[in-house]
């Protein structure tokens, strides 16, 4: 299985979100570190996982205000 690596800017491109909505709304509530995107070598750059993103795009699951987010890509539902 190949993995297609994708900075944020080239993530905008495909998914047609700002830049700054990536990072500052779905970073961390819609896409997980570890399951969508990666820090490679401990840095600051992110790289996502088009693979895992476009799955989640496509799930039709919705994050609702009151939803937790787990490690482990599960959701609590507060």
């Amino acid at each position: 299985m190949t993995t297609t690596y994708l900075t944020t800017e080239e993530l905008s491109e495909r998914i047609k979100y700002d830049v700054r909505t990536i990072r500052q709304q779905l970073n961390d509530s819609v896409l997980l570190e570890g399951k969508h995107y990666i820090k490679p070598f401990g840095r600051r750059k992110i790289l996502y996982l088009w693979e895992a993103v476009e799955e989640e795009m496509l799930s039709g699951r919705h994050i609702g205000e009151m939803d937790i987010p787990m490690a482990n890509g599960a959701v609590c539902h507060g």
